[in-house]
């Protein structure tokens, strides 16, 4: 829908400055992913990350003319051909308007919330509905204080049904999520300690989840869970309860049976005094609970029970993971098949377009026909066309017999149309798609996985799996605890911690932070190659690679006087002038650095001698601020590096930023942030503090190969060091030492995972494979195994190994695969 300006300005109560009309389609909160500028309101958000306001210049060069900015933001005197609507607080205006959107509309709107299964149940009830009526959901999971304004804002004059997720981290936030969603009818997943830490208790947690339902008409949740039972009542509800249960046959909704097979299970059931049954096509616990709410709710709006015996088998899995792959040919695949909407197809190109690639390849798309999206076909793919010229897409590939008929309509440089999968794979395109940045987005019937399984670079079996998602979240975290105006170095030396440097600087860059740090010149190339434009800080500088940092923009760390009259040399001969570096100064590491008392007046003497290098930092490194037994060693250290420091900045004219605090101290030491702070080890999700896991980032994966069964008294393995105590199923699994596995693991010294259990290496493990015992383990060959990951942390192999984290993860080797995904 669209609303003038001037309807806005009234609907969140705003002071308006600038008289130019505009009408507003689209809400922007982060200016990367701006679209459509004339007809876009951006809001200037104040968060833990960031100031909004600092991207309004950048917008108004793009385009934007309407901003909705806090009172204590100063207007630009140049402020000519340009809307600011002032508001006590930007966050609250954004939340007001969707609040005031969704009173235009009277239809069933579904509340979803619970601390998992949330996205699962959302999408399944979509796919239940959307055969006959026209319904929006939450893109993704977008159910923050932010996100669920943006999700309700979609609502337009052709829905039907809504469906919008609610997360809560702290109390309290849910009322506003309410008063935006305004649900009918409200849904209730589970409970879990997902956001545990901002509540004193899993029944708090679940009494404020509850608070969504306030003004519902009915309410929909499994009645099994004493904590759900409890926060019902207190949550003193008016709603109609439809509870659901497998043990109180009292339930509205009684599943009297469960019953699995191979690859299905069938569900049988009593509604409404008679006796129904649906199967899924899926075994797992959480998928039979999300199946069953999501039935109980589309019974609530209207579906029959004949309905769902069709419908509930054409479930399809959802897509939670938007990934990144290496293909044949230099191509990069980016993998976001089984969402098929507009809407996540406006997210998945607007991450294809916000990653930075400077060796001229070109954008493609290939898109299959779009089911079920409630709009004409005509108007369907002519907004899928003004979204590939938004998004600068120079090739779009179709297939489907739907897309095929709509060929005329788009209007990119390029455009193929099939009308099959197997079309598509025998034909010239196919054959010729090299040196690219391809978008696979495909409904799941149209079997896109085959394209991408002939496109991927074959490797072996076992890989690295990157959460970006966690990345940021972890990024978030620390920034939490640090002053809004405290710049931050990210640490991505070691191949970033063994999770892949470049696609890691490319998330690191697009979510805005102020430096990135790697150890050799080579490094930092490799980053400069892939489009990474962002200050890159060599800690570690060779003298043989001198003229490779000032070819490349790379901010060397000076450490000694030898290695600054070789750069001044180094520079002089470039004719470079004012080129940054960063100056280490040694207050207890005993490592690399100046003396910060005995060096500092020669050091200064020596920067004012010359002008082709100036300092841009100046830095020391808490030796342990990951223990409070060397707090007392740290305040040494500091005092000694505040005096050094000092000294050096006040010899200077320009800023010179002084920072200490690594992971470890950005918690310990908040008082010590000062100008930056570095974060390394907690960007990957281990506190260094505890080495209790944050976000875990990289998952270690293989499958099995094949199983044997053993008897008792056989050896297992080289030098026959395991010797079976019983008759055993053991699984050959292809990940070795050569992996990064290490030997010391063998012998049932470590284990792995298995269908989520324990399963111990057996034998010595051997360069390429290794034996694990899965005796009473239900696998089968192809299945997955855990190294380490989301259920094994990696602290438990570094525990066991006497190590640290840091080893285990920079020793995974190249030859493994690394998969990047969003979720």
């Amino acid at each position: 829908m669209t609303y003038s300006l001037e309807q806005i300005t009234t609907l969140i109560g705003a002071h308006r400055h600038g008289c130019i009309e505009a009408n507003i389609q689209f809400l922007l909160t982060d200016s990367r992913s701006l679209c459509f500028p004339e007809e876009t309101l951006f809001f200037a958000l104040k968060t833990n990350k960031g100031d909004g306001t600092r991207y309004i210049d950048e917008l108004r060069h793009r385009g934007v003319q309407n901003f909705v900015v806090g009172d204590d933001y100063v207007l630009p005197k140049d402020a000519k051909g340009v809307n600011f609507l002032v508001v006590p607080s930007a966050l609250k205006a954004l939340q007001r308007l969707a609040e005031r959107h969704r009173d235009e509309f009277s239809l069933p709107v579904v509340g979803v919330t619970g601390s998992n299964g949330k996205t699962i149940v959302k999408e399944w009830l979509c796919q239940l509905l959307a055969a006959d009526r026209n319904v929006t959901r939450s893109p993704r999971s977008w159910n923050s204080q932010i996100g669920v304004p943006l999700s309700v804002w979609l609502l337009d004059k052709d829905t039907e049904t809504a469906i919008f997720e609610a997360g809560i981290s702290k109390p309290g936030e849910m009322d506003s999520l309410r008063d935006i969603i305004q649900p009918t009818i409200g849904v209730f997943t589970c409970l879990g300690d997902a956001h545990q830490e901002n509540f004193p208790s899993l029944q708090q947690k679940c009494t404020e989840k509850m608070r969504l339902f306030k003004d519902a008409q009915k309410v929909v949740c499994r009645m099994d869970n004493l904590l759900v039972r409890r926060g019902l009542a207190a949550a003193h509800l008016s709603a109609d309860v439809v509870g659901w249960s497998t043990t109180d046959r009292a339930a509205r909704f009684f599943v009297s049976q469960v019953e699995k097979h191979d690859s299905s299970t069938t569900i049988t059931y009593e509604w409404e005094g008679e006796q129904h049954c649906f199967e899924i096509p899926f075994i797992s616990e959480a998928s039979i609970e999300d199946s069953i709410t999501a039935a109980v709710t589309a019974l609530l709006l209207g579906l029959t029970p004949d309905d769902l015996s069709q419908r509930m088998p054409q479930l399809e899995p959802v897509g939670m993971r938007l990934e990144v792959l290496e293909g044949k040919r230099r191509l990069t695949l980016i993998n976001d098949s089984y969402n098929s909407d507009i809407n996540s197809l406006t997210i998945a190109l607007d991450f294809m377009h916000r990653r930075p690639d400077t060796d001229g390849r070109s954008r493609v798309l290939i898109l299959s026909d779009m089911l079920q999206s409630g709009m004409a076909k005509e108007q369907l793919y002519s907004t899928v066309s003004d979204l590939l010229k938004a998004y600068d897409i120079d090739s779009l590939i179709g297939i489907g017999d739907d897309i095929c008929v709509a060929a005329e309509i788009f209007d990119t440089p390029h455009k193929t149309f099939f009308h099959t999968v197997a079309a598509f794979i025998a034909s010239e395109e196919f054959a010729s798609l090299h040196d690219k940045v391809v978008l696979l987005k495909g409904a799941r019937r149209f079997g896109f996985e085959h394209i991408q399984e002939l496109l991927m670079e074959k490797v072996h079996e076992t890989t690295l799996d990157v959460n970006l998602s966690a990345l940021v979240a972890n990024l978030g975290y620390y920034r939490s605890m640090m002053r809004p105006d405290t710049k931050l170095v990210c640490m991505i030396k070691a191949d970033a911690y063994g999770a892949g440097a470049v696609e890691i600087a490319k998330t690191l860059q697009d979510h805005r932070v102020d430096y990135l740090a790697v150890a050799v010149a080579d490094e930092g190339v490799a980053l400069r190659r892939n489009g990474i434009t962002q200050n890159i800080i060599v800690m570690n500088p060779e003298m043989s690679s001198l003229k490779t940092l000032f070819d490349y923009d790379l901010e060397p760390e000076v450490y000694s006087f030898r290695l600054l009259d070789a750069l001044v040399k180094a520079a002089r001969r470039e004719g470079v002038k004012g080129h940054p570096c960063h100056i280490k100064l040694d207050t207890g590491m005993c490592r690399l650095g100046f003396h910060p008392e005995k060096d500092i007046d020669h050091l200064i003497a020596e920067f004012k001698a010359q002008d082709e290098m100036m300092p841009r930092s100046v830095f020391s490194h808490f030796v342990g601020s990951d223990s409070d037994d060397f707090d007392a060693f740290s305040a040494q250290q500091f005092e000694l590096y505040d005096r050094g420091s000092r000294r050096l900045v006040d010899a200077f004219p320009h800023r010179i930023l002084r920072h200490i605090c690594n992971s470890a101290g950005i918690e310990h030491f908040p008082e010590c942030q000062m100008d930056m702070c570095r974060l390394g080890l907690g960007l990957y999700g281990i506190n260094p503090r505890n080495n209790a896991i944050i976000n875990n980032v990289s998952t270690l994966k293989t499958t099995i190969l094949q199983l044997r069964h053993v008897p008792a008294g056989s050896s297992v393995g080289y030098s026959r060091r395991t010797i079976l105590q019983r008759d055993s199923v053991i699984a050959a699994i292809p990940i070795g030492y050569a992996d990064g596995l290490n030997r010391h693991l063998g012998n049932r010294e470590g284990y792995c995972l298995v269908a989520g259990r324990p399963a111990q290496y057996v034998g010595n493990i051997c360069m390429d494979v290794c034996m694990i015992d899965v005796t009473d383990i239900p696998c089968h060959e192809g299945d997955s195994v855990e190294i380490f990951g989301d259920n094994l942390p990696v602290t438990i192999l570094s525990d066991k190994l006497d190590t640290i984290p840091y080893e285990i993860l920079t020793g995974i080797s190249a030859r493994v695969k690394r998969v990047y995904f969003e979720e």
